[in-house]
């Protein structure tokens, strides 16, 4: 009972955090909600296209709403119930917070893209930097999110390999890359809303019917972690999207080309970030309610290669759901899938997992060759051009297969919350050039800026290998060092502000 309560007190957090701290920062911020949207002004029928509010908000929720909140939570919640509590305060005073105020800097300046944003703010070789690094996450993205609802795919649909779900999958890509927003994504994204609806809702609400303890376990200063990981800055970076997340930004200016009216801004960028933190809170609830169950899966080593290998067994009574969690985070999910809604409701659910993989996949190629139409000043009335610009970008993807999956994944982390640095910073010297209160990006941005420094000196198989203290110190001063650059700056703004004191 405790924990259903621990649960509900999450959701009305998060809740809580949409009307008072996302309203907060809309005020602090201080934008024309009167002012004509880049849809309007822009409107081109291809990427500045005006949609109702409610398509808007879909498309966005599930622009961002990639396997992060699910695998990421799940992989998250092996540091124990400390997961719940980064999910709630970063999405509300972090995530949320990043992907609102970087669409309204973009709704401000026509729509704008994210290293464009970036570049007016800190720079023309940040601008550079960010072209190089936003491009690259794409492109990661489209890699992670072809390879891995391919695989799940086939375990859906056993007779078609998964070869060929990646051939399917990036055909659709290439198609809601190149068209008009309206022609695919704008008519399929519905059906797709209602499918991702379901599987977080049946999981929700079955979960405390299954007959486990809700949250049994809620020491939130208990070393769980199976390969004792610290939780400090491991977990920040692993669970990333139902928390904080880069690529979000990446994704906004798809959104602010297409609302139809600047005042929904909040709604639609605020509040989908609210939406991805309570899918993330369930997966997490998932994991940690089924931490210590046993599972028909089994750690064999194979004759070929040595290594350990999943099996299935006839019945329960092999790894613990976390050890399988570890092992296969795909099989985790339709193993909790199936054992919470049954072999029907596990086939929906795990399809709106896929889809969650397969809408960020989508968007994140359509983002890239936006931005490189940006780099390039190239228009993208012209159907030709769109094509010329879409090949390559499609042609890199391909050669990027052959790289391990779990390499891509590990540097795409890393990459993903370094951009939200990026983002929170050029957020944060926005406000102030403006004569805005910038405290409210700055805290997180100091606090991502040390992370992801300690994690990139410190973490297992893809850092440097530093110790723990002296990559926190190292992350520290680094940190520190932001802030005086930060207030150097200010000081020199300061005397040509018409709004004195920043």
């Amino acid at each position: 009972m405790i924990g259903i309560l621990v649960f509900i007190c999450c959701v009305l957090l998060l809740v809580g955090g949409y009307f008072l701290y996302g309203r907060l920062a809309e005020k602090v911020y201080g934008f024309d909600a009167s002012a004509p949207a880049p849809s309007c002004t822009q409107k081109d029928g291809v990427d500045y296209v005006p949609l109702p509010v409610w398509k808007v908000f879909l498309i966005q929720l599930l622009n961002i709403a990639g396997l992060g909140p699910v695998v990421g939570a799940l992989s998250g919640c092996l540091f124990g119930p400390v997961a719940l509590v980064w999910i709630v305060l970063g999405c509300i005073f972090a995530g949320a917070l990043h992907d609102l105020l970087s669409a309204l800097m973009s709704l401000e300046n026509k729509g704008a893209s994210l290293p464009e944003l970036i570049g007016n703010t800190l720079g023309p070789t940040a601008r550079y930097l960010m072209r190089l690094l936003c491009i690259f996450l794409l492109l990661m993205v489209g890699v992670v999110f072809t390879q891995l609802p391919a695989g799940m795919l086939h375990g859906l649909v056993t007779d078609v390999s998964s070869f060929w779900w990646a051939v399917i999958i990036l055909a659709y890509y290439f198609m809601a890359t190149a068209l008009p927003i309206n022609a695919l994504i704008g008519r399929i994204y519905p059906f797709f809303g209602a499918v991702f609806l379901f599987m977080a809702l049946g999981l929700a609400i079955m979960l405390p019917l299954s007959g486990h303890e809700v949250l049994p376990r809620l020491n939130t200063a208990e070393v769980m972690h199976p390969a004792g990981l610290s939780v400090w800055p491991m977990i920040f970076v692993t669970i990333a999207c139902g928390a904080i997340s880069g690529f979000h930004a990446t994704q906004s200016p798809l959104m602010t080309r297409c609302l139809p009216e600047m005042r929904h801004a909040r709604c639609v960028f605020y509040g989908a970030m609210i939406v991805e933190g309570l899918v993330a809170l369930v997966w997490a609830t998932v994991g940690l309610t089924l931490r210590d169950v046993l599972t028909d899966y089994a750690l064999v080593p194979d004759a070929a290669t040595g290594k350990n290998v999943l099996q299935q067994l006839a019945e329960p009574g092999g790894i613990s759901f976390a050890a399988l969690t570890m092992a296969s985070p795909s099989m985790a999910i339709n193993y909790a899938c199936e054992m919470l809604l049954g072999p029907v409701g596990a086939f929906f659910a795990v399809l709106g997992v896929v889809i969650l993989a397969i809408t960020s996949g989508d968007t994140a190629m359509r983002s890239c060759r936006l931005m490189l139409a940006d780099v390039l000043h190239l228009g993208q009335r012209n159907t030709w051009m769109r094509l010329a610009l879409s090949l390559p970008l499609f042609a890199v993807v391909i050669v990027l297969f052959q790289l391990e999956i779990g390499v891509i994944w590990r540097y795409f982390g890393w990459a993903n919350q370094a951009l939200a640095c990026f983002t929170l910073w050029s957020i944060a010297v926005h406000m102030k050039s403006h004569g805005r209160n910038s405290l409210m990006p700055l805290l997180p941005a100091l606090f991502m800026t040390s992370m992801c420094t300690t994690f990139l000196l410190y973490a297992p198989e893809c850092g440097i290998c530093f110790s723990l203290t002296v990559s926190t110190l190292v992350g520290v001063l680094v940190s520190s060092a932001c802030l005086l650059l930060f207030l150097l700056k200010r000081r020199r703004g300061q005397s040509n502000s018409p709004h004195g004191t920043l």
